[in-house]
């Protein structure tokens, strides 16, 4: 069986950027490499053409298929991968789907973030398939291998992963993302708002007749930004942060504009959280609504995934600590 480097490189001479080619080929190379273990397939459609991949092992095929029914208490580890990468972008001195090798490394578009980790996730599971298949090894646990789509977009696989049950609150998840080799247990909270702020136009020599939506977007985001500064620092994680990603507002430059939409990132770290960022919302929201008339302000919560704090018990933990210091 090929090793993870031979996997690497492969997947790597696979464009599936994103926006731009899609995961189809990388999905398609990994279909094929499992085909030998006798695995079975799901695949899970988020979107017309873009799969999520599943397959899981175990010692006993009907434990697997009646799972749900049967035993909740018994994690399953789930090693969880994307296919899609970033696109190519400006400054490649290197061929970025050429997978050229060079003084100990693979240069390519996908070789950190995350093919390396894809490879070592197929490597490892599709070694355990063996094994499992013709009996040298029997598992305590159902090994499951996830492949997402739009990792690298709006994170639709890994979403709709969740909606279908592939994941469970107790079960191992390991996610193969380069984190400089350190282990990783903490993680920031993603929390998205979209603002839709509307206003009343008028000519810009007249603006009291009008009501600015985006001088009242400036006046949100003024006050939002002063608020995160004030938010308490997480000894593992930092601070919290606010970023105003994208604006659209106004559509000639000599007349107020009356509609403007803010799209906003927080990552957040504890104590602060969804319902205290929503406060520091609605308390801005409310202020400007009373000091500039006219203005209506809307929003829109359009991704909420709590903080992952550390949790020394963990038994994933003690393992994969222990697996560290045995390799290196």
């Amino acid at each position: 069986m090929k090793d993870a480097v031979e996997i690497t490189r492969e997947l790597i001479q696979i464009e599936s950027t994103n926006p731009g080619a899609g995961e189809q080929g990388v999905l398609k190379y990994i279909q094929d490499f499992l085909v030998e273990t006798g695995v079975n397939i799901d695949l899970d459609e988020v979107e017309p053409g873009r799969y999520n991949m599943i397959a899981t092992i175990s010692s006993n095929q009907e434990f697997i298929e009646e799972r749900e029914e049967r035993d909740e208490t018994i994690p399953v580890l789930v090693l969880i991968c994307h296919m899609d990468t970033v696109v190519v972008g400006e400054g490649w001195k290197k061929d970025p789907f050429g997978a050229e090798v060079q003084d100990g490394r693979i240069y390519g578009r996908g070789a950190c973030d995350m093919k390396s980790g894809l490879a070592c996730a197929l490597s490892v599971f599709g070694r355990t398939a063996a094994d499992v298949k013709e009996g040298r090894r029997k598992l305590l646990h159902p090994l499951r291998l996830i492949c997402t789509v739009d990792e690298e977009g709006f994170m639709t696989g890994v979403e709709h992963i969740i909606q279908k049950n592939y994941v469970k609150a107790n079960d191992w998840v390991m996610d193969l993302e380069p984190t400089d080799g350190q282990i990783q247990m903490a993680h920031k909270g993603r929390f998205w708002i979209t603002l839709s702020i509307h206003g009343i136009t008028a000519h810009a020599s007249r603006p009291e007749q009008g009501a600015d939506a985006i001088a009242a977007a400036a006046e949100i985001i003024c006050e939002m930004r002063n608020a995160f500064d004030s938010f308490p620092t997480h000894l593992e994680m930092g601070k919290s942060s606010i970023t105003f990603g994208q604006i659209q507002g106004g559509y000639q430059p000599y007349v107020v504009p009356d509609e403007c939409n803010v799209w906003i990132d927080c990552r957040l770290v504890p104590p602060a959280d969804d319902r205290k960022v929503l406060q520091v919302l609605e308390r801005a929201v409310e202020r400007i609504q009373k000091e500039m008339p006219g203005i209506y302000v809307g929003y829109e919560i359009t991704g909420n995934r709590p903080y992952i704090e550390i949790n020394e018990n963990s038994k994933l933990l003690m393992y994969l600590k222990e697996a560290v210091k045995k390799v290196t």
